[in-house]
């Protein structure tokens, strides 16, 4: 059974921020190196960086539940008519087996109660298996972004958006 449960408290952010170094160290050092993947769990998926963004920045933390065991998790934000999702997380064990299906569904569910107009979400450019899985459920690549995040890193990012509302005649419902 696949539940998806709220992050907030000490203990679940704890457990996050665990998760995080798991799946980044198995699937982003291949493809950034290990070096910026440590500075980059510090930075944004540190248990100190998680209970900020939730309590200061307005995130809100999903965990991706296979019966009792975390096995994945995201983080959304409302930006206005935006949502802005951090991507889906998942243990790779886990992956291609529908629970990132089952959180685009809930992300898109969510944003549609909250009347918002799109999903957007930064992914790397070298991340083809998330970027196809995006453009599985309709995200479109809008543009090249290249951020520095600071000790000398950048991210190279494309940003891909979903249109949820009709009103740019785009509509993917």
């Amino acid at each position: 059974m696949v539940e998806i449960k709220n992050i907030s408290s000490k203990t679940s952010i704890v457990e996050v921020s665990e998760l995080a170094t798991s799946i980044w160290s198995e699937h982003y050092i291949p493809i950034i190196g290990a070096k910026q993947v440590t500075y980059m769990l510090d930075k944004f998926q540190s248990e100190k960086a998680i209970h900020e963004q939730i309590f200061k920045n307005h995130f809100h933390y999903y965990g991706i539940y296979f019966n009792t065991l975390l096995i994945g998790y995201f983080s959304i934000r409302q930006e206005h008519s935006q949502l802005f999702l951090s991507k889906i997380y998942i243990l790779k064990n886990f992956r291609g087996q529908g629970y990132g299906e089952n959180a685009i569904n809930f992300i898109i569910t969510y944003a549609s109660q909250a009347n918002c107009e799109t999903i957007y979400l930064t992914v790397n450019k070298n991340n083809i298996n998330s970027i196809k899985f995006y453009e599985k459920f309709e995200f479109k690549k809008s543009e090249s972004l290249v951020i520095d995040i600071g000790n000398g890193y950048i991210m190279d990012d494309f940003k891909m958006i979903r249109c949820l509302s009709n009103k740019h005649g785009l509509s993917t419902n």
